[in-house]
């Protein structure tokens, strides 16, 4: 009796599976990217223009979400990365925002980093993007929205966001194969 109460049980692993997404395509066309890191090759299928997905999301960092498997970058914003300052902020952020919603994707047949850029809305209508930049917890990057976010941003945010701000000039060192 003693040894079988110091013999370690095994733990029933509890996963928890998000509702399957509904994919609404209005284009039979869809790219394919090869991607090839450290001897691997990764398959990216980004989905075409007019592609739209939604179900509930997973949040990975203050600009990528996850929908069914899919990983989604919010186009035209910059957040920090989850080692950089504000970094773990700005995900917490998005994460309130998004909690218990059923987010919207639209497609523009971009790959960013592995990644289908999409203009992400809530429910109400609002774009998860527009309301990253209005908190402060990410900065508008005019070379993929046209400064479409620059309105929103608050006062001060670039120098406070040094990091993004340096990326999107080209002041940062590349990514190294493996680091997002």
């Amino acid at each position: 009796m003693l040894f079988r109460a110091l013999v370690a049980r095994p733990r029933r692993k509890r996963s928890y599976r998000p509702p399957s997404p509904v994919f609404r395509q209005t284009t039979a066309v869809t790219k394919t990217a090869v991607v090839e890191t450290q001897g691997t090759v990764t398959i990216a299928v980004a989905a075409a223009s007019g592609t739209s997905l939604s179900g509930k999301c997973w949040v990975i960092d203050g600009d990528t979400i996850d929908i069914g498997g899919t990983r989604i970058r919010l186009a035209g914003i910059d957040a920090p990365e989850m080692d950089h300052p504000y970094g773990k902020s700005a995900r917490s952020a998005l994460i309130r925002m998004c909690k218990g919603q059923h987010i919207r994707a639209e497609f523009h047949g971009a790959i960013s980093h592995e990644r289908n850029m999409a203009t992400c809305y809530l429910p109400d209508g609002r774009d998860l993007s527009a309301e990253m930049v209005r908190l402060g917890m990410a900065i508008d990057w005019p070379k993929y929205s046209g400064g479409k976010y620059r309105t929103y941003e608050v006062d001060g945010i670039r120098k406070k966001l040094w990091r993004c701000d340096a990326r999107q000039k080209g002041r940062m060192p590349p990514l190294k194969p493996g680091q997002d």
